[in-house]
């Protein structure tokens, strides 16, 4: 199993608001385990945390991720509710300066 981290570096006033967003939009999504704000270290920063069963599982989802749109037109009547969720992010991009991602393997 993978653990991964995605930090996001959040503009000051905008970490609370990102974690609710995540927390909101990948509370179906089975590898997303939780979301983190910082309680010492650097500031503003927002982790999300998620797990894969290997990499590969992981290059799976980052694929789906990338392709998304491409998905949304293809099925139909799902579409909609998954469109809705990307309104909701399309300004995510303005929230955040810079970030990282963490792949951990469990032993």
């Amino acid at each position: 199993m993978i653990i991964v981290h995605d930090t996001f570096i959040c503009k000051p006033g905008n970490a609370s608001k990102a974690a609710k967003l995540f927390k909101e939009m990948m509370g179906d999504n089975k590898e997303f385990v939780r979301v983190m704000t910082d309680v010492t270290g650097q500031y503003h920063r927002v982790i999300m945390v998620s797990q894969y069963e290997d990499l590969a599982a992981w290059e799976k989802a980052q694929e789906r991720y990338m392709n998304q749109s491409k998905e949304m037109s293809a099925e139909g009547g799902s579409a909609s509710g998954e469109k809705k969720e990307m309104e909701k992010m399309k300004d995510f991009q303005q929230m955040y300066t810079g970030g990282c991602r963490e792949i951990f393997k469990v032993w």
